[in-house]
């Protein structure tokens, strides 16, 4: 059995997430992850150790050195092959503002009373879907809110919505990891988000639009039809010989 995913705890999202090179036509890109980015701005901003990074960021001293050592060498590879720096993706969550060095700039509020999660049970299959007024949120990563739907035996069985407080992006995947969610029901999403939620192991429904509850029980019936080559725009998407079915990769049998 895998091990489980460590997600590594960050104050704050960068404001900006890209720096390119003047002068350069179409330079080529490196990406930084946020989780490698916090690890720079805690010991070369913020003059922290490495224990005190680690402690900071909930993560073992060799993993900090690991992710300090793998961000340093991204940025020279930038700074001198002038290449584009991009800060996405990674396996992180946000700080709730119990952190040991928290910079206080955390997005939710750590005198507010942590969200109730309600367990599932073993033979559960949980659907998280990006929810608005009833219907399918179309930007992954603003999502405020996720509608969760336990299903058995091909039927849903509960129904709740949660807030997401604040969470963003890449952190998302850890928040729907801590929710026990296994499959997301979405419209556009970016890149780094996709790679977060393939190491959490959550499955990926794409490109959907429409009724948050009629796409729910589609998947759960095995009768989804989603795009498996989904990626974040303002998703003009057809629905032709690029979408699926869920029942044709087998989502339906849990």
């Amino acid at each position: 059995m895998a091990r489980p995913c460590r997600w590594r705890r960050i104050c704050t999202e960068p404001e900006f997430d890209r720096f390119v090179p003047e002068g350069i036509p179409s330079p080529e890109s490196i990406t930084l992850t946020v989780d490698e980015y916090e690890a720079v701005r805690l010991i070369d901003l913020m003059k922290c150790t490495h224990e005190q990074c680690a402690a900071q960021m909930d993560i073992s001293r060799t993993t900090a050195t690991e992710i300090y050592e793998s961000a340093r060498t991204k940025i020279a590879a930038s700074l001198i092959g002038g290449k584009t720096l991009v800060i996405a993706g990674g396996r992180y969550r946000l700080c709730d503002g119990t952190g040991p060095l928290c910079c206080h700039r955390c997005r939710r509020n750590a005198a507010q009373s942590p969200q109730q999660i309600t367990k599932k049970g073993e033979h559960i299959m949980r659907i998280a879907v990006t929810y608005e007024n009833g219907t399918i949120f179309q930007h992954f990563g603003h999502t405020e809110q996720f509608k969760l739907y336990d299903v058995e035996n091909g039927e849903i069985k509960h129904s709740e919505v949660v807030d997401t407080n604040g969470s963003g992006h890449g952190a998302l995947a850890g928040f729907l990891t801590a929710h026990q969610v296994d499959a997301l029901i979405c419209g556009g999403i970016g890149g780094g988000a996709q790679t977060a939620l393939a190491q959490a192991g959550i499955r990926l429904y794409g490109g959907v639009s429409g009724s948050a509850d009629e796409a729910a029980a589609a998947l759960a019936a095995g009768q989804l039809t989603f795009d498996p080559n989904v990626h974040c725009t303002h998703h003009e998407h057809e629905h032709g010989s690029g979408h699926h079915t869920c029942g044709e990769h087998g989502c339906g049998k849990h």
